[in-house]
């Protein structure tokens, strides 16, 4: 048995929940938690399931707030022992079971008997009885939500005799709580996923002996013992071993990532074909998988402008909806209606304005849409991050690394020498004793295309800053660098490997040029693909931001179809040019950490390739954790999707309410139709917003 011992701090103590059905259930808990004596401040996380309380309570204390939905304070990172469908809903179907005898009694028996009656009041006392203590707790204290609107509507049709509505309104209302708990479950479940696809134990070696600990016992610099099929345990640095590793849990990629010594590799990623073994770098709450657990947990959180406006609308709604019942009920029989007619048609006001499904149509939206990201390795910040992505008109990208590969690669060669393999062995030769960026992309290419090529033996091997290197082979002074570097005039493939964007080397000697070599950051394969994508969604204005010269820019941005590119520019020139957009209505994305501040001052950040990256997690209001900038539409369109679905059920949850409403004018309305519409409403926007799991 856990000991229950009294907590008191300053800073909030987080506890993980069990029980909550609904949004306006954990609104009471929160009050009642304030209540308790000691508690300065509360704070319940209806998406999440946790609390944070200021001040002290014990966890009795907490449970005994939320007996009123028998709300229990679990571990965290353990599931709650799920109970059988009939344990979770006895009251439920004991109420309605006695329903269904009050029907047949009505029948057997007629209308006049008592045992209808009676039937249906203890089927409306059975099934309503949590309902019954959370809504007179409210009373007493002012509070008015759906349970104290559902209490007086019920209460008032059991003092007008409408036994048998009293208990169906009961039945249906907790059918309709049911569907909201089960769809914020529903939209919760890619959280839970992400929980469970780190291992809880590992194999550790640890000053020489090998152990089974648990994941909070392994220390950093730990050493992990991962055989092939198994999950990794903990983020780390692979110092033996070759694998290929699915990283999918992390970045979104379904394609496997080969991995060798020196690499790092994540928790949560399944190691596939190789023995490993692994050196911890990371304690287990400080894995990228934990991280992102965390930080899609408080998005899933922070309200969007739209649940914002749901939430100032509902302040006003339920006491205005109270208060039209009560003209409802009162205003007519003063002028000679029936009160017993007008008041039961005041309580079917109650009824039909209950928020039920006005609350869940936004949060459910939010949650479920964060949670798809998350599984699609994209990391959306919160609920207005997910909304603003979708008004995007402008998006600027940061060149290198992210429309390019980030490193340069030779794209041609042009001899001007029949002796061809004398001019690769110079070039090879100079390039090896350089330490130059430019020389391992060219030692890189020599070693894949011509490793029959020796390399020549080079003396007296000397750098000219800024133009290039040369040595002495064979008793020549053969030179490899830029134009600049030889006199003779530039030939005419020069210029055009220039006007193309590339960066040109060349090698000779004094008597003679021998070879030419043309170098490019390459842009990914996806990256005109993806900016035609943004622009058939609508996106008018895509900008490339790099501190490249200007033809080298130009040649990219005419081969990628960009509508405009800045080039030269410097951090603080990018800022500015983001700062400078008339309308602000401008996404930005980069690699996260050099273009920090042009992420920031933009609309919506967005982070590229963050698996890993802290920075990039921390900074970016959007982070792409693979490397993949397919990515990017698809969360344009999850975004947009979104929206449309939250605007669609906040429409029709005020829309139904309002048709319901008008039957009130002929004298149609009953509790019947009042308890259908608001179940029905709750329904529809619940399946709606769950048809956002399946977007990809």
């Amino acid at each position: 048995m856990e000991r229950r011992k009294a907590l008191m701090s300053s800073e909030p103590q987080t506890h993980r929940l069990n029980g909550i059905s609904c949004a306006n259930c954990a609104q009471t808990f929160e009050n009642n938690v304030k209540d308790i004596n000691g508690v300065e401040d509360a704070k319940v996380h209806f998406s999440t399931l946790k609390i944070d309380v200021v001040g002290e309570a014990s966890i009795a204390d907490i449970e005994k707030a939320g007996s009123f939905e028998n709300i229990k304070v679990i571990r965290e990172n353990t599931e709650p022992e799920k109970e059988p469908f009939w344990v979770r809903h006895d009251k439920v179907l004991l109420a309605l079971l006695l329903v269904v005898f009050g029907f047949i009694a009505n029948t057997m028996f007629g209308n006049a008997h008592y045992l209808p009656n009676l039937l249906y009041g203890l089927s409306a006392l059975v099934g309503g009885l949590s309902l019954f203590k959370a809504g007179l707790i409210n009373l007493t204290k002012f509070r008015f939500d759906m349970k104290t609107l559902m209490t007086i509507a019920v209460t008032g049709a059991a003092l007008i005799g409408e036994w048998r509505e009293a208990a169906v309104v009961v039945i249906l209302f907790a059918i309709s709580e049911a569907l909201e708990s089960y769809s914020m479950d529903k939209a919760r479940s890619s959280i839970r996923s992400l929980m469970k696809i780190s291992p809880n134990k590992a194999r550790i070696r640890r000053n020489g002996s090998e152990r089974t600990l648990a994941v909070a016992d392994i220390m950093v610099g730990d050493i992990m013992l991962v055989k092939p099929g198994e999950r990794i345990p903990m983020d780390g640095t692979i110092i033996d071993g070759f694998s290929s590793i699915n990283q999918s849990s992390i970045t979104g990629e379904s394609m496997p990532a080969e991995k060798a010594d020196g690499d790092d590799v994540f928790a949560g990623t399944i190691n596939q074909d190789g023995f490993l073994e692994i050196e911890v770098t990371k304690e287990a709450e400080d894995t990228t998988i934990a991280k992102i657990i965390h930080m899609v947990e408080e998005a899933q959180e922070e309200r969007a402008p739209a649940q914002q406006f749901v939430d100032r609308f509902a302040a006003y709604y339920t006491p205005a909806i109270i208060a039209i019942a009560a003209l409802v009920a009162v205003i007519p029989p003063l002028f000679g209606g029936l009160w017993g007619t007008w008041v039961y048609q005041g309580l079917a006001v109650l009824v039909v304005g209950c928020p039920c499904a006005l609350v869940v149509s936004t949060p459910v939206a939010i949650v479920t849409a964060i949670g798809n990201a998350a599984r699609n390795g994209v990391l959306i910040k919160g609920g207005i991050h997910l909304e603003q992505i979708g008004t995007i008109g402008t998006i600027a990208f940061d060149k290198t690394g992210t429309l390019t590969q980030g490193t340069p690669q030779v794209t041609d060669i042009h001899f001007f020498t029949d002796k061809r393999s004398k001019a690769l062995s110079c070039l090879k030769g100079l390039e090896t004793k350089s330490n130059h960026p430019l020389a391992k992309a060219i030692l890189t290419y020599l070693d894949d295309e011509h490793q029959h090529i020796p390399s020549a033996e080079v003396r007296s091997f000397t750098t000219v800053h800024g133009k290039g290197i040369q040595g002495e082979i064979d008793g020549e002074t053969v030179y490899a660098g830029s134009p600049d570097f030889f006199k003779s005039e530039s030939a005419k493939q020069i210029k055009n490997y220039q006007k193309a964007g590339k960066t040109v080397m060349l090698c000779g000697s004094n008597d003679e040029l021998l070879m030419a070599v043309a170098l490019r950051d390459e842009p990914r394969a996806e990256s005109k693909p993806v900016i035609q994508k943004l622009h058939d969604l609508g996106i008018k204005q895509t900008y490339m931001l790099t501190g490249d010269h200007a033809q080298t820019a130009n040649a990219l941005k005419d081969d990628l179809k960009l509508t405009d590119v800045k080039s030269g520019l410097l951090p603080e020139d990018k800022l500015n040019f983001v700062k400078e957009q008339v309308n602000g209505n401008i996404a930005m994305i980069g690699d996260g950490i050099n273009d920090t501040p042009a992420l920031a001052a933009s609309k919506v950040g967005i982070a590229m390739g963050s698996a890993g990256t802290d920075s990039a997690l921390e900074t970016a209001d959007v982070a792409l954790m693979g490397d993949d900038l397919n990515k990017l539409p698809y969360t344009i369109k999850l975004s947009r999707k979104a929206l449309g679905i939250i605007k669609q059920n906040i429409s029709f949850a005020i829309g139904i309410k309002i048709l319901a409403l008008l039957l009130v004018i002929p004298g149609w309305l009953t509790l019947w139709i009042a308890i259908f519409a608001d179940m029905g409403a709750t329904l529809l926007v619940t399946l709606n917003a769950l048809r956002l799991i399946k977007i990809s």
